[in-house]
This record gives C-alpha cells, structure tokens and sequence, in this order.
C-alpha cells in the first residue's frame, strides 16, 4: 500500500508513496478517517509519491473539508511534485496541491 500513517502527540502524518491510484483508495480513506478522527493536526507528505489519479485527489480533498468543518489544521508537508501538481490541475483541483515552491 502507498499510504503510511504515522501519529505523535500533536500530529496525524500521512505519507503517500509511489503510484496513488484507486487500488489504494481503500485503505487510505481508512487511515485518513482514523487520522480525523483523532481530533489532531493531520499532516500529508506527497514528495515520494510519483502519481496520483482522481479518487486519491478526492480523499484528499474531502478529508481536507472535512478537517476544515471539524476545526482541524490540514497541511501539506514538504514538496508537491510537478506530476502530482498537474494530475491535480487536470483532474479540477487547480488550487489544491500546488509545488511548495510555487506558493
């Protein structure tokens, strides 16, 4: 599976690696919801993963309205790669993941 979580304290970290496609919807809508629901900082690290379709981008979108709703602080950790950058503009979520570097 590309989806890691990782909890401290403070923070929810979910890493996404390699190809993030719907075979991996899943078990990652389960770890972010497992994330949300523990009421912290849910962080996503996006830099080793080299693809992204649109289901991935749909849980990541609505997992961050949902952590918007619920009060919760989503933030996107480290950099956006280009590929993701694009898959997410051509998907429609122009403004959503963006290069770190572009911001």
């Amino acid at each position: 599976m590309p989806a890691y979580l990782d909890t401290s304290e403070a923070i929810s970290l979910i890493r996404l690696e390699g190809d993030v496609n719907i075979g991996a919807a899943i078990e990652m809508k389960g770890l972010l919801l497992q994330a949300l629901s523990s009421g912290k900082e849910l962080h996503i690290r996006l830099d080793n993963a080299t693809d992204m379709d649109v289901t991935a981008l749909q849980l990541l979108y609505a997992a961050q309205q949902d952590a918007t709703k619920s009060g919760i602080r989503f933030t996107l950790d480290g950099r956006v790669t280009e590929v993701i950058s694009a898959a997410s503009a051509n998907a429609g979520f122009e403004k959503f993941l963006v290069p770190q570097d572009a911001q």
